[in-house]
């Protein structure tokens, strides 16, 4: 019998393989186990799935960026009219002016704070970055929508694109939840999601502004949604966080 033979009949099978490969990995996870450590809870839960697909933190994942990207483009559709209506503008042509400015300034928030959100994600977890962001958009989308002066509903903006900090942790906690072969799947979900709710988000503000104007026989202008036109949008996006 030739040296390749002995080799191959002393081959274990892949099954047993797998198997060695499995058990030193839940050894290796025992290992470094300590009490306390999200890391380490995080570890032992991946190899509990055995290279499943977790599902339930992925549904999360997906509403939480579904949820979060709404408020973005929300307010595109009745931005205009809302401009007007604060009176700030001395001529029709220096709306879009304003309107620009009040579109800019979520943006500018986020790129003020997104560093020192991730750095924050690392240190005290993404759980609870990702949670105070939701909250914080809950509450200050509301007051945009209650807003009747200019600088109230720049403050609102500026101040709703610096506490939402849920992007970069959430892609995080995708790539952490899964097994490395589905790790791509967890950042698509992350990017699918949040496309789909900058697609709806529009939507919402366009169909549920201004409902006394619409919608006279179900809203009257006596309401408080008639004397806050474009409060229904906000509560609406705020809703769906909270659901979330």
């Amino acid at each position: 019998m030739g040296s390749m033979e002995e080799a191959l009949l002393l081959k274990p099978p892949p099954s047993v393989v797998v198997c060695h490969h499995a058990a030193a990995a839940e050894a290796a996870a025992e290992a470094c186990h300590h009490d306390g450590c999200p890391g380490c809870a995080m570890d032992r839960r991946k190899v509990s799935l055995g290279g499943s697909i977790p599902y339930k933190e992925l549904f999360y994942v997906g509403a939480t960026s579904l949820a979060a990207s709404l408020p973005i483009t929300c307010l595109f559709p009745f931005m205009y009219f809302m401009v007007r209506d604060f009176h700030i503008a001395k001529t029709e042509e220096d709306i879009g002016s304003y309107a620009g400015f009040l579109a800019a300034s979520y943006m500018i928030g986020r790129a003020i704070t997104s560093i020192f959100w991730g750095i924050a994600s690392d240190r005290l977890g993404r759980k609870p970055v990702i949670v105070f962001a939701m909250l914080s958009v809950v509450i200050l989308q509301t007051l945009f929508g209650l807003s009747t002066k200019y600088w109230m509903a720049i403050a609102a903006r500026l101040l709703l694109g610096s506490l939402n900090g849920i992007l970069g942790p959430v892609k995080a906690y995708a790539i952490e939840v899964c097994p490395t072969e589905h790790q791509a799947l967890g950042i698509s979900i992350v990017n699918t999601m949040w496309g789909f709710g900058v697609v709806i988000g529009p939507g919402l503000g366009g169909y549920l502004s201004q409902p006394a104007e619409k919608y006279p026989q179900i809203f009257s202008k006596e309401s408080v949604l008639g004397r806050f036109p474009y409060l229904l949008p906000c509560l609406a996006v705020s809703s769906l966080l909270l659901l979330f």
